[in-house]
């Protein structure tokens, strides 16, 4: 029974490739990645979004998977069949003393295997190409749709800064207007304001581009002065320089965070362009899954080793337990165990007839062997040894010498 289930024994087969977790090409001290979060965090997060039973059931779909079992299959045992058969599992690198050094121990190689088991050859690989392929393509669009939110959060802010820090600016301006300006005056400082506000602008039109904070800015003050160009001016009092003062303060605090916001933007796309050119951290494929030549299961001369060594140790215990269980008498011990000793008298052998008469003739036909062999020896002395007197006068002549 043991040979024949070692022999008929349906085979499955493992298919495996082997995904490295690449550093960044570029040094992160001239682009930073926008993208932080720890490899081993973010293969997790791939793996249970691979796992996924959408995804689960249209790889089942698309290679047929479990065909005799399908029909009797719910979409969730489907879900769990496929699990079980899947295998990602990080892998240990064997590393000597000499290649663990400090840089190494700083960014450690992370090796993960992707791999599935089916009674296919075939279908195991394509499986496990698949898998791999959707775990590259999960990551792949994680990173970059991180880097382009971030970068779409911090364009958002800098709108709104530049908003508020142009809206500040045109209050800035017409205080400032209004609170030099006499009631009779000919509005002579306005001309000069705007003046050196353009000549700004087309200086610094000549550096940057027209979306840059420092244009956009300059062009809202401008527009601002030349609306306000001929409103009355208030009285200049003490309240609108106090007002001036606080408002003076406001925008300095307000282009610091435009500043730091501005730097963060640009250093948000350079990320993203970084993502977007697969330059920074990424998934790359080492070990491509092939169709295996052996099965992982069953080991069939283990089995039948298995099988031969059950085969006699059960037989050998079954055969214990047989005399074991065995209440035969067999010996005097046996008999004693069940009736008194006293009762046991030793009887002599008694023969028969027969027996006698065996025993003679047993008798005789060993002596008539050995008369025979007597007799052969003396028939063969005569025949092939010289006649004794002679042997007997040699002997004779030898002992005198």
């Amino acid at each position: 029974m043991g040979a024949g289930a070692a022999l008929l024994w349906p085979p499955t087969y493992l298919s495996e490739g082997r995904i490295l977790v690449q550093s960044q090409q570029i040094p992160s001290e001239l682009v930073r990645p926008t993208v932080t979060s720890a490899a081993q965090e973010r293969i997790q997060a791939i793996q249970q979004r691979t796992m996924t039973r959408d995804n689960l059931i249209a790889i089942a779909d698309k290679f047929k998977l479990f065909p005799e079992k399908r029909t009797l299959m719910s979409p969730t045992e489907l879900v769990a069949e496929v699990k079980k058969h899947t295998k990602i599992a990080p892998v240990d690198l064997q590393l000597d003393f000499k290649q663990r050094t400090r840089a190494s121990m700083e960014n450690p190689t992370i090796v993960f295997s992707v791999g599935f088991e089916y009674g296919n050859a075939a279908v195991a690989a394509q499986v496990a190409n698949e898998l791999m392929t959707r775990i590259l393509n999960e990551d792949l669009r994680d990173r970059t749709s991180r880097a382009t939110d971030t970068t779409k959060f911090l364009a958002r802010e800098v709108q709104r800064l530049q908003a508020e820090n142009s809206a500040l600016d045109a209050k800035i301006a017409q205080l400032r207007l209004t609170q030099g300006k006499p009631a009779s005056s000919t509005g002579s400082e306005q001309p000069t304001t705007l003046t050196q506000l353009k000549a700004d602008l087309i200086q610094k039109g000549a550096l940057y581009s027209e979306r840059h904070p420092a244009i956009v800015s300059l062009k809202k003050q401008i527009e601002a002065l030349e609306k306000v160009a001929s409103a009355p001016a208030p009285s200049n009092d003490a309240a609108t320089a106090a007002s001036l003062e606080v408002m003076v303060a406001q925008q300095e605090s307000l282009q610091k965070n435009l500043d730091a916001a501005s730097a963060k933007l640009a250093a948000a796309r350079l990320g993203e362009n970084l993502e977007k050119d697969q330059q920074s951290e990424k998934l790359e494929i080492i070990e491509q899954p092939t169709a295996p030549q052996e099965p992982v299961r069953p080991n069939r001369l283990k089995v039948l080793a298995l099988a031969f060594a059950a085969a006699f140790g059960g037989g050998a215990g079954l055969t214990f337990l047989v005399e074991f269980l065995d209440k035969g008498i067999r010996r005097s011990n046996d008999l004693l165990s069940v009736v008194d000793g006293k009762l046991i008298v030793s009887i002599p052998y008694i023969s028969t007839a027969a027996e006698l008469r065996a025993k003679r003739r047993r008798m005789f036909v060993v002596l008539g062997v050995f008369a025979l062999a007597v007799i052969g020896l003396l028939v063969a002395a005569y025949l092939f040894l010289p006649p004794l007197d002679l042997m007997i006068a040699k002997a004779r002549v030898g002992l005198f010498r």
